[in-house]
């Protein structure tokens, strides 16, 4: 099994002369980010449906090992609101992910806060998104005029299809959302808050998005935090999961320190190594 530590973008202004070298080009910071890490999150892919030219610009610029998680549009998650939204999947499937090639990682799909459990939506969202590649390919296939450019469904190099939801209404939190997750092999992320300090699988993978830690006193993950957070990642992975985790938000200025602290107490090489 493989775990991967890494971040959620990787423009972020603060991070220059921090985490940048000073006086790196933009141009170049996802190569000195993938370089440091396993995985980055793609953003941009939330606001607006990027071409299938930009997916393969960021393959090109990263290590072979690499992957990256692509995070659902907005259009899904908080317009649509998971409802009617097989067009709009479609769309956004057939709009160049494909084009990663082997650095296809998992989707993600973060729901609003204010986005509460109705069982009948969740179902037939998890039974529309694909989990296999001739699924992902039927679906993309299925794109409308509203797409720019032809559908993107060549799948050199691609693995497996799979999903995370991150859940972030307290309705969602029952069995019957885990037993309806697993049995689409979708991970409920695993945030690390007090909100939401579970770290229940659903998935043969595990997805974290480490927002915490968990604890009132804490500003921020310490290493005594990494140290744990290390033995609970290479638990699951001896259990035979791959582990996705990504330091996010509350402490992002920290988030890239955070990642390699993860990754060198597991002792992963870096990528490319």
């Amino acid at each position: 099994m493989t775990i991967r530590t890494g971040i959620a973008g990787w423009v972020f202004e603060p991070w220059r002369g921090v985490f940048y070298p000073a006086g790196l080009v933009q141009k170049k910071e996802l190569a000195f980010a993938s370089s440091q890490l396993g995985s980055i999150e793609i953003n941009a892919t939330f606001r607006a449906n990027q071409k299938p030219e930009s997916f393969g610009r960021w393959a090109g610029e990263t290590p072979d090992d690499f992957v990256f998680a692509i995070k659902g549009p907005q259009l899904v998650t908080h317009i649509k609101r998971l409802r009617s939204c097989e067009i709009e999947l479609a769309n956004f499937f057939a709009s160049g992910p494909l084009a990663l090639g082997t650095r296809l990682g998992p989707f993600i799909w973060q729901l609003p806060p204010n986005l509460s459990y109705d069982p009948a939506v969740l179902n037939a969202f998890l039974d529309l998104l694909p989990r296999t590649l001739d699924e992902y390919q039927a679906l993309a296939g299925k794109a409308d005029s509203r797409l720019k450019s032809p559908p993107f469904l060549a799948a050199d190099g691609v693995g497996p299809i799979r999903h995370a939801i991150e859940i972030r209404h307290k309705s969602f939190d029952n069995d019957a959302v885990r037993d309806a997750l697993a049995a689409h092999n979708v991970a409920l992320v695993i945030a690390d808050t007090i909100e939401q300090p579970a770290r229940t699988l659903t998935a043969d993978f595990a997805y974290c998005r480490l927002q915490g830690p968990a604890r009132a006193d804490a500003a921020g993950y310490t290493p005594a935090d990494i140290v744990a957070w290390a033995g609970q990642l290479r638990q699951w992975d001896q259990a035979g999961h791959d582990v996705f985790a990504y330091f996010v938000h509350e402490d992002k200025v920290h988030a890239p320190a955070n990642a390699i602290a993860l990754r060198q107490a597991l002792g992963l090489d870096l990528p490319g190594d």
